[in-house]
């Protein structure tokens, strides 16, 4: 008897040993997949830090049929940009967040556009051209989100942007209505 409840502990740690470098790699594997998925370039240009986006994927099947259903759909990017420390906890010096909304209209077969950084009302237009709204939910081009004054002079910088996805009702529909992130690292010189 004794020797039965020896080889369930046995396999109890085993499982417990596999289960737990699974919840310590989780994070890396979140990483690599979103770091491919997601493509940041930050450009300090006089006195701002203009922060450019791509998300490669993240118009999809799923996507357009939410969009055509009539769905305002609204992807959400969250920007942060945090001071790097070696050997401590990085700072954030400033959080910024841009969302890209779309709404279809069915009887004109026409999509409304909208584009807010930090709530604020940056672009409105409307298009018939599908091309046009995937490239205004998915790219972000050079937005001045943060001021140099915020920075020190050759210190290591980097940005992370978070993006989410979802249509108004709140639902989940795809991939990355639970978000995916990214981050790229510069060097701040004066």
């Amino acid at each position: 008897m004794r020797h039965a409840f020896a080889r369930v502990g046995t396999v109890q740690r085993r499982l417990a040993l596999v289960v737990g470098t699974l919840v310590l790699l989780m994070p890396l594997i979140g990483l690599a997949q979103g770091s491919d998925a997601l493509r940041i370039v930050p450009l300090v240009r006089d006195d701002h830090v203009l922060v450019s986006f791509t998300l490669t994927r993240g118009f999809t099947d799923e996507v357009r049929a939410a969009i055509r259903s009539g769905l305002k759909t609204t992807f959400t990017y969250e920007v942060e940009l945090r001071l790097d420390v070696p050997t401590w906890v990085d700072r954030t010096i400033g959080t910024a967040t841009a969302t890209s909304s779309v709404e279809y209209d069915n009887l004109t077969r026409r999509y409304t556009l909208s584009r807010f950084v930090d709530g604020r009302t940056e672009e409105a237009r409307t298009t018939e051209d599908e091309n046009v709204v995937r490239q205004w939910l998915t790219v972000q081009q050079r937005l001045p989100l943060f001021r140099t004054s915020l920075l020190q002079a050759n210190r290591d910088y980097y940005v992370r942007v978070q993006a989410t996805a979802r249509p108004s009702n709140g639902s989940v529909l795809w991939p990355f209505s639970a978000g995916t992130s990214a981050q790229t690292k510069f060097t701040f010189i004066r």
